[in-house]
């Protein structure tokens, strides 16, 4: 028996997009679909209870983070992520992939999942020790990664094996093999070099995972990485796609994986969802942004994480069907209104503009709380609109509905 399980419900006419249903020993997600980023195995400042109640269906963990703190040894005594935070659904973790890249090359830098163009200043080298001296806690060799915690500098080394071994202590019903992420900015000798490194990494992750008892009830996504070169992508995807065990065992889905540049990323999709086999489900990792999830779903993908929600909600930007709202503009003090009329959020239901923006002046916790309440329940129901809208025929004239109005500022 198969851990997880895809099924097709309808195809978007003329595009790769796709509404299905992911069944997973914690419960169904109706795909496509916003999977809320809990860190620590938390939102912060959000209750399990309230992510239900705005609507959430599936819950990702950080792998790096678990297993410095708590440890994935004590999650494991605790009957897996989902029961140690009290989330009764679907849950997945990454697989530390993006902290190595985080900790390493983008160490000290302003590179993140998206950036807005190609800036040569952020080719830096992937490797042990930084040319211009600048600190580095992860290192990258072919076997695995050497990192420091970021929190007490005690030294941890991971390799494909063992990350596949923290996730199964974790308990998820989705984990994904070990890579190495790359910034846009590399140059293409280093991300072929990264590629083949992320393809024998994926197949020990592979190999060692069907080869435990787990593989019966967590289900593998193989990440295809490639930076910004089509020809790099679809290699990829074609090497992970036709990825097998000795014994004929293969992934249960993909992941997407990279940091993009913000023009690029459109195609990068495209030309991996082209080539990746229809029938099992694929996550775009780290991707949050309303257009970019319309991008997203047009090109294949069925399920999406994002921190954005509640790191934007925590500083006081809120999603709107108008665009982005900076809740500390003083002509947010005096409208005693919700944040959006229509909304169905706690947060919409049973408070205002006014009183939103007064706790965050008086910078009270509350204040984020109900932010990051509302801009969850404000993707996570974009999605599960979009959902709806290739069911019913009508995805172009309702992303064309949205995006014109959204992006009308």
């Amino acid at each position: 028996m198969k851990p997880i399980d895809f099924k097709i419900e309808k195809k978007l006419d003329g595009a790769l997009g796709r509404a299905g249903v992911l069944k997973t020993p914690h419960g169904d997600i109706l795909t496509p679909a916003f999977v809320a980023v809990g860190t620590k195995a938390t939102l912060k400042a959000v209750l399990p209870e309230q992510l239900e109640e705005a609507g959430v269906q599936v819950v990702l963990a950080n792998t790096y983070h678990l297993l410095l703190q708590p440890g994935d040894e004590v999650v494991r005594q605790a009957g897996g992520v989902g029961k140690f935070m009290n989330w009764n659904g679907p849950t997945m973790t990454d697989s530390g992939g993006f902290q190595v890249f985080s900790l390493g090359v983008a160490y000290g830098k302003e590179i993140s999942k998206v950036v807005k163009a190609i800036d040569p200043s952020l080719q830096i080298p992937e490797r042990s020790t930084a040319l211009d001296g600048s600190p580095r806690l992860a290192t990258i060799g072919n076997d695995g990664v050497s990192f420091r915690s970021h929190i007490n500098g005690d030294l941890h080394y991971i390799t494909p094996e063992k990350s596949i071994e923290i996730q199964h202590n974790l308990g998820a019903d989705i984990i994904f093999a070990f890579d190495e992420c790359t910034s846009p900015a590399e140059d293409y000798r280093y991300l072929l070099e990264s590629l083949e490194r992320t393809h024998a990494w994926a197949r020990r992750s592979l190999i060692f995972h069907k080869s435990k008892p787990n593989a019966r009830t967590q289900g593998l996504f193989g990440i295809v990485q490639g930076g910004r070169y089509e020809e790099l992508r679809k290699k990829s995807a074609k090497v992970i796609s036709e990825m097998r065990t000795e014994d004929g065992e293969t992934w249960d889905g993909f992941g997407i994986g990279g940091s993009f540049a913000k023009e690029d990323m459109s195609t990068a999709v495209r030309w991996v969802n082209e080539v990746l086999p229809e029938d099992k489900p694929r996550h775009l990792l780290g991707i949050g942004e309303p257009e970019d999830l319309f991008m997203g779903v047009e090109n294949g993908v069925d399920l999406f994480d994002c921190v954005t929600p509640t790191r934007h909600g925590r500083t006081g930007t809120l999603y709107t069907k108008d665009g982005r709202m900076t809740i500390l503009n003083t002509r947010y003090q005096n409208e005693f209104i919700p944040i959006e009329s229509d909304c169905e959020c706690y947060a919409c239901q049973k408070y205002t503009r006014a009183y939103i923006a007064h706790l965050f002046r008086a910078k009270e916790m509350l204040a984020g709380t109900l932010a990051s309440i509302h801009n969850i329940h404000f993707l996570v129901k974009l999605v599960a609109d979009m959902r709806q809208a290739i069911i019913n025929d009508r995805f172009t004239e309702f992303k064309n509905r949205f995006l014109d109005r959204y992006q009308a500022k």
